[in-house]
């Protein structure tokens, strides 16, 4: 259950940070020194990628089981 718990709140941070991303892409006018969406995108893709590396370490050691639908 910890595990599960886990993932959920890995998804909202990515979400978060996604729409963060989109917030300061819309509202900053000067686009020549903005690095704060290049940064909320590197978050995303830092948490998205720690979040697959945690998917299969789970799995791996059988703390999650895929289910045929």
């Amino acid at each position: 259950m910890l595990v599960k718990i886990i993932i959920v709140i890995f998804l909202m941070a990515i979400v978060y940070s996604l729409g963060s991303a989109l917030y300061y892409l819309l509202h900053e006018r000067n686009t020549s020194d903005s690095t704060r969406v290049i940064k909320a995108l590197t978050w995303r893709i830092s948490l998205s990628l720690l979040l697959f590396v945690l998917l299969f370490i789970a799995y791996a050691l059988g703390l999650i089981k895929p289910h045929g639908v």
